[in-house]
């Protein structure tokens, strides 16, 4: 467990990141924590789900610190008392942080997270507050607890300590136990409205900004990802080894080796959306440029034969191997 780490610790890029304004479309689930907040009516545990990128974890970060901030102002934190300096140098004895660790003895990254941290939050949180505040922990990606971290898990929700929260963040809800949902206040982030994502994005100084949202499924925060981090050269090479691969000028394991080598779960997403807005574009009569001339059943079992994979590659198999079978079995020309 983290409660000691510094915020300045190498993560993962995103779109929101903590600090940066909440968008728009973060703010009704904001109020309703607010109002919550305000009346004493905060349940013991919060479940933050929908699509990456679309500011939960800005959210849930800006949250924690008002939950333990001395002096909120209008029900943000001050940014300047003592509980405030601790968070932001990542010492703050009453915040806790759950997420992948390197395993203590090979020093490699962990894949899932496992029932010791569980437990160790546990006997943390049975403990007191020793700022006698609030103890706050976040379990961030939550749908990488394995069945024996969600077990144990389930006991402490169910005997939960006076003011004590756990926060849950997930892009993947359906993969934690139905047992665990049920007892976690469930907040749901949703891809906003064109015009509002167009908004946010023009905030951003995105170029071709409706290009790069209908390049990623309408989801803002993956557009300005694909902006900024070279995913819209990711998406072009995907599409160009897909349709090689179709036509016979590429092999299977050549490209699953690849894209193995570099950002695979990335690459695996971009195959999926490439396929899905194939799919979509032909059914609303509107070819899109991508289109590996695959019968619509083909397509959507393509599509849905990605989407699995995407989750398998959070488990221990070798990416090159799964990506060679998935990419071996697609139909050729």
């Amino acid at each position: 467990m983290s409660g000691t780490e510094p915020e300045a610790e190498a993560e993962a890029v995103v779109a929101i990141a903590p600090g940066d304004p909440l968008p728009p479309w973060c703010q009704p689930q904001w109020d309703l924590l607010a109002a919550r907040a305000a009346h004493g009516t905060l349940p013991h545990a919060l479940l933050l789900c929908g699509p990456a990128s679309l500011g939960k974890r800005a959210l849930a970060e800006a949250f924690v610190r008002a939950r333990l901030c001395e002096k909120p102002r209008a029900g943000h934190a001050c940014g300047s008392c003592r509980t405030c300096k601790l968070l932001a140098a990542g010492t703050h004895p009453d915040r806790m942080r759950i997420k992948l660790e390197p395993h203590p003895k090979t020093g490699v990254m962990r894949r899932e997270i496992v029932v010791d941290q569980i437990r160790e939050l546990s006997a943390r949180l049975a403990m007191a507050s020793q700022l006698g505040g609030w103890q706050v922990a976040v379990i961030d990606p939550a749908e990488l607890m394995n069945a024996a971290a969600q077990n144990a898990l389930l006991k402490t929700l169910e005997e939960p300590t006076d003011a004590s929260m756990i926060v849950l963040v997930t892009d993947q809800p359906w993969r934690l136990s139905a047992t665990i949902r049920s007892r976690c206040q469930r907040l749901d982030f949703a891809v906003p409205g064109e015009a509002v994502a167009l908004a946010w994005l023009a905030t951003r100084n995105v170029a071709a900004p409706q290009a790069m949202l209908a390049a990623a499924g309408g989801n803002p925060g993956q557009a300005w990802l694909l902006a900024e981090h070279g995913g819209m050269q990711r998406r072009q090479e995907v599409a160009r080894d897909l349709l090689a691969l179709v036509a016979g000028r590429a092999h299977a394991r050549e490209v699953g080796k690849a894209w193995a080598g570099d950002e695979p779960g990335q690459r695996l997403e971009q195959a999926a959306r490439l396929l899905e807005g194939a799919l979509r574009g032909r059914l609303a009569g509107h070819p899109t440029r991508f289109d590996p001339g695959w019968s619509n059943a083909a397509l959507a079992e393509s599509f849905a034969q990605a989407n699995r994979l995407r989750l398998r590659l959070n488990g221990p198999l070798r990416a090159d191997l799964a990506l060679f079978e998935w990419l071996d079995g697609l139909p050729r020309a």
